[in-house]
């Protein structure tokens, strides 16, 4: 299946204040996310932040929020993005059926987002350097799940000059410049 811009929207799950300290391998989760946000923002593939119980768990993280014009984040108390009718409604509304997504935790918001996406006939894919969860174990788990429900898998690089394309794009120095 070929990733087109055109068809395609992002979705950062619930990377907030009081859990990312806790996720494994954060510094390098942090890097990757700000590269992909950056490189869909030059894309401009539409984005989606969700927050889950953002009155216990605080906002998405100053790093991310301060990459993007006009923040706004939906709030969440399911584990699944799809479950939450704000988002539901968005995504019909974008007329997008790729959804790209990232976040945390991969062995539960994560998961359980992208199954539903897929049941409901969305082409989840799940960016593999851009989620992690508290342990390696959860994540890895997460990972091979994805792969027994036929969810496709890929890096942000990867997406990000699929999405552009060619190296004749208006795009490709930035996007290139990027990921160096």
């Amino acid at each position: 299946m070929r990733l087109l811009r055109e068809n395609t929207t992002a979705l950062f799950i619930d990377i907030q204040e009081k859990l990312f300290p806790a996720m494994a391998e954060n510094e390098i989760l942090l890097h990757n996310l700000q590269i992909l946000l950056q490189g869909l923002t030059i894309l401009e593939v539409p984005l989606t932040f969700t927050q889950q119980y953002t009155k216990g768990l605080g906002e998405t993280i100053e790093e991310l929020r301060s990459l993007v014009h006009s923040f706004s984040a939906i709030e969440k108390t399911d584990f699944s993005c799809y479950d939450e009718n704000r988002y539901r409604e968005q995504l019909e509304q974008s007329q997008a059926k790729t959804v790209l997504i990232c976040g945390i935790e991969s062995h539960v918001c994560v998961l359980q987002t992208a199954v539903d996406l897929k049941q409901a006939g969305y082409h989840p894919v799940v960016i593999t350097d851009c989620i992690t969860s508290r342990s390696l174990i959860n994540r890895q788990g997460a990972i091979d799940r994805f792969r027994t429900e036929g969810i496709l898998m890929a890096t942000y690089e990867s997406l990000l000059f699929e999405l552009t394309r060619s190296s004749q794009s208006e795009v490709f120095r930035m996007i290139s410049k990027l990921v160096r």
